[in-house]
């Protein structure tokens, strides 16, 4: 089974089943998620609650942001590094004179 997205609403409701006193087993069977998937959200829960160290979700959220804007701007820095380079050698260059009339 590959992976799955789920909406944070479902994965709250999840965690809520769980927190209210369901078993995680259960929760798991019924709505077949896997307990490793039901295990990960009680974690970042308690991240996100402040109960454990960690990345709470809206930090991993601005993190992956913020490195997909750094790839941007390492692109665009690259492209402008070439384009400058081209610029320079346009403008140091000089048409041959043609001999004759």
């Amino acid at each position: 089974m590959g992976n799955k997205h789920y909406p944070p609403e479902y994965k709250q409701r999840i965690v809520n089943l769980v927190r209210s006193g369901r078993k995680p087993v259960e929760v798991s069977r019924e709505f077949k998620i896997p307990m490793s998937t039901i295990s990960r959200w009680m974690k970042q829960g308690r991240i996100d609650a402040g109960e454990h160290e960690g990345l709470t979700t809206d930090e991993k959220a601005e993190l992956a942001r913020l490195r997909r804007e750094v790839s941007e701007l390492k692109e665009e820095k690259e492209i402008l590094k070439k384009f400058a380079a081209w610029s320079a050698q346009e403008a140091n260059w000089t048409p041959r004179k043609r001999s004759g009339s």
